[in-house]
């Protein structure tokens, strides 16, 4: 049984769903610049350090509405125990009570504003400067781009790092219409590298439904494991898609295919010698190849 393979070039490329383009989400300007591209980082990392008013404004907006909380809830504390007395009417509690509950809300409201745009709080929210934040890594990953630089002004929209989780990437190929037959989804693939001497097995995660204009081709991307970031982005591979079985009647071991001169040969053990024995071949899995003739069954 002999496999009929193809094979196709393709690249290595980052992985896409695991990549992010981290940006400040409030307006600033850099204090200090924390990592360089090419670093790795992990979950929580701070990569740059970034002073802003929306920041400040929102801090002290926090800091009064915490104030308030604390007055409120003295003035509630006091009520209580007046009404439970019966020194005071029921009204002046009820009122003192809607008025904490407001001023929770109202902490409640300032402290999400922070943690929306990744300001990390404390239980003193007045440590330090009011202004200053850190801008925090997503998740563990590698720095492939930096576009910052200490002292520069940016939007709250301005894509400032892109982070990659390389422990997984893609390998891009392009598959004639002709073979798209037998590309699937989820069909496990072998990658071997151009540049040294590697290999490895990858899932196909997608194949496009169009098929280019002018190509004539159609994309498929195959996810591979990265552990040890030997798969770097850029680097070509060949993709081989086992497309077919055949049975065929005669088939030897590939390492027993020799070269003597323009001819492909195969020894055949005689009583007291090896003799050669001139071979045509057919279909070549890598491993076996199939002999047309030369050869008979038991040889």
């Amino acid at each position: 049984s002999i496999a009929t393979m193809l094979q196709f070039p393709g690249e290595v490329q980052i992985n896409d769903d695991r990549t992010v383009h981290v940006v400040p989400r409030v307006a600033g300007v850099a204090e200090s610049v924390l990592v360089s591209t090419g670093q790795s980082v992990k979950k929580g990392q701070p990569l740059a350090v970034f002073s802003s008013q929306m920041i400040s404004e929102q801090r002290s907006a926090l800091q009064t509405a915490q104030k308030r909380l604390s007055l409120a809830s003295t003035i509630y504390q006091r009520e209580k125990t007046l009404w439970e007395q019966k020194i005071t009417a029921e009204q002046d509690y009820l009122q003192a009570l809607q008025a904490l509950r407001e001023a929770e809300i109202a902490v409640d409201n300032a402290q999400q504003k922070l943690s929306a745009v990744g300001v990390i709080l404390t239980n003193n929210a007045s440590t330090g400067n009011l202004n200053r934040f850190e801008l925090r890594a997503p998740y563990d990953g590698l720095v492939v781009e930096r576009n910052l630089s200490v002292g520069e002004a940016v939007k709250e929209d301005t894509p400032i790092f892109t982070i990659s989780d390389l422990s997984t990437v893609w390998a891009e190929v392009h598959l004639p219409a002709k073979d798209l037959p037998h590309v699937r989804v989820g069909a496990k693939v072998t990658l071997r590298a151009t540049a040294f001497e590697a290999q490895t097995t990858g899932t196909v995660a997608f194949v496009g439904a169009l098929v280019g204009e002018l190509t004539r081709m159609a994309k498929a991307l195959i996810v591979l494991a990265n552990p040890q970031g030997a798969w770097r982005p850029g680097l070509f591979v060949n993709v081989e898609v086992k497309a077919s079985e055949v049975q065929v009647p005669l088939a030897i071991d590939v390492d027993a295919i020799q070269t003597l001169g323009t001819q492909q040969v195969v020894f055949v053990r005689t009583d007291n010698a090896f003799v050669a024995h001139p071979v045509k071949l057919g279909l070549n899995d890598g491993k076996r190849v199939e002999v047309l003739e030369g050869l008979a069954a038991g040889d």
